[in-house]
């Protein structure tokens, strides 16, 4: 992680599974200027690939992230 030197976004759903990864992980991007943990409430992981409410929020994030970094 701490290679990363670009812009960096992550997101999880707040009640996934795998959240624990992306909160040990997220720390040690020590070297990304500009470095943003989205959590996308009450989500569980599969659910942000299919639920409208969690993909929009994630799209939403993502078209934010994209304009302001690309």
């Amino acid at each position: 992680m701490d290679l990363i030197d670009q812009p960096l976004l992550m997101m999880a759903g707040s009640k996934a599974d795998t959240k624990y990864m992306t909160d040990e992980a997220f720390p040690k991007a020590t070297n990304s200027k500009s470095k943003e943990l989205f959590v996308i409430d009450g989500a569980t992981h599969i659910q942000t690939y299919w639920k409208p409410e969690y993909v929009d929020q994630a799209v939403d994030k993502l078209a934010e992230f994209y304009t302001k970094f690309l």
